[in-house]
């Protein structure tokens, strides 16, 4: 395959051994990879990945382990905009079908890649949730676990801006539901989104941000967002 999108030029095995990380979406042993793949990533095809930063490999231990990397994930994420090797004949066409599928599919929801896979995306809902239901917000922190995220969002987001439509930071909206578990408000961010007058942006300037905003992003699409706004109803 050649060099195109920022994608190195990859072999059908390297490819291969890409699409299985990212599907397990953690640290494989050779072993591991053997059982789920039929081959272990060794040799040139090892060495090639992590010269190129897609993989992380811990030789520390035996069998050898394999993890992408924040650049591994971005390249398999795009893999099926280049064409696929010619050496990988229709296997490889058939995986690059597949991966344009599921990229397309990720793309309309708002859900990363690596959530998808790692289980904690949740897909929106087709239906704007009611917020009449939602408690009212109130001190430091919402803290009634059984309420619904969107709700409170909302709510929390009500408190915190000057006015309807004004951006509020994510790391603010956090403290504010530090008693919701992170992969729901995520889910309930992205599923927002798709409402109208919702908007979620990343900060432009990222020199700006501090630990505390990089922290509270929510990944949407491909990109970190930080910064959250809801127009009036």
């Amino acid at each position: 395959m050649s060099s195109s999108e920022g994608i190195p030029s990859l072999t059908p095995n390297q490819i291969n051994a890409l699409v299985v990380l990212m599907v397990e979406a953690r640290e494989l042993t050779n072993s591991e990879l053997r059982d789920l793949a039929g081959f272990a990533l060794t040799g040139s095809d090892n060495a090639a990945l992590v010269k190129h930063g897609l993989v992380e490999t811990d030789r520390s231990h035996r069998p050898f382990s394999h993890q992408l990397s924040e650049e591994g994930w971005a390249v398999v994420r795009r893999l099926h905009t280049v064409p696929p090797p010619k050496r990988g004949g229709s296997a490889s066409r058939s995986l690059f079908t597949l991966l344009a599928s599921l990229h397309r599919s990720l793309d309309r929801q708002g859900i990363s890649h690596a959530d998808f896979f790692t289980g904690t995306a949740v897909a929106p809902t087709s239906a704007e949730s009611p917020t009449s239901a939602a408690p009212p917000v109130s001190g430091d922190a919402v803290d009634t676990p059984a309420a619904d995220p969107e709700a409170l969002i909302r709510a929390a987001y009500r408190e915190l801006a000057a006015a309807p439509g004004d951006w509020v930071g994510l790391a603010d909206l956090r403290d504010r539901l530090a008693g919701q578990e992170r992969a729901s408000v995520d889910a309930a961010l992205r599923s927002l989104v798709r409402r109208e007058g919702v908007r979620i942006i990343p900060v432009a300037n990222t020199k700006s941000l501090t630990p505390r905003d990089r922290a509270a992003a929510v990944r949407i699409g491909d990109e970190d967002n930080h910064a959250l706004s809801i127009g009036p109803a």
